[in-house]
Parts: structure tokens; C-alpha cells; sequence
């Protein structure tokens, strides 16, 4: 469930940032922060919704997931392929978040 969760979030992170780059550096028309703005709101209520029991962890596992869900991004939305440097570091990032939220809790 956390991973689906994560996963929605850096989704909705990622439309929402988008669409302020594509009208702040793409041409694109202001209408687009409508959305980019919903999406946003959508990003932060879904990253509340992480069962980690503080908010720093939480964000601190779910930056491991955005980093690969852009990557996911740079290719399907934005057309570039990343590259084995790309995906050896979201590996690396993935691997980071797992370790954060399986890791035992002191005190």
C-alpha cells in the first residue's frame, strides 16, 4: 500500500511540476496551472496519507520513488530514454527509500 501511495504522489508531483515547467519554459498557456495546481494539492493529500509514523521519513522514502517515477516520466511523457547512469542511480534511490522504511525505529 505505501508504494501505491508513493507512487500516486510522485505521479501527481510530477503532472503538476510539469505543467508549471511547460508554461513557464515551454510556451505553453497559463490555463495549464489549473491543473498543475489540482495536481499539486493531490500530490501533498496523497503523501499525508503514508503510514510512516513521522512526516520526515515519510518524505524522505517517498524522494527515492519520485526520482524513479520521473525517470518513468522523462520517457513516456517527454519521449527521452534514460540512461544506465539514470537508472543505476534510481536504483540506488529505490534501494535508499526501502531500507528507510523497513529499518527498525528507536525509541
Amino acid at each position: 500500500m505505501t508504494a501505491l501511495v508513493h507512487l500516486a504522489a510522485a505521479l501527481a508531483e510530477i503532472a503538476g511540476c510539469f505543467a508549471v515547467w511547460s508554461w513557464w519554459r515551454g510556451g505553453a498557456s497559463a490555463l495549464w496551472l489549473i491543473p498543475g495546481l489540482g495536481a499539486l494539492a493531490a500530490f501533498a493529500l496523497l503523501l499525508a496519507l503514508s503510514p510512516a509514523g513521522f512526516a520526515g521519513r515519510a518524505f524522505a522514502a517517498y524522494g527515492g520513488v519520485y526520482i524513479a517515477a520521473s525517470l518513468g516520466w522523462l520517457w513516456a511523457v517527454e519521449g527521452q530514454r534514460p540512461g544506465a547512469w539514470d537508472l543505476a542511480g534510481a536504483a540506488l534511490c529505490i534501494a535508499g527509500a526501502a531500507v528507510i522504511l523497513s529499518g527498525g525505529r528507536a525509541g
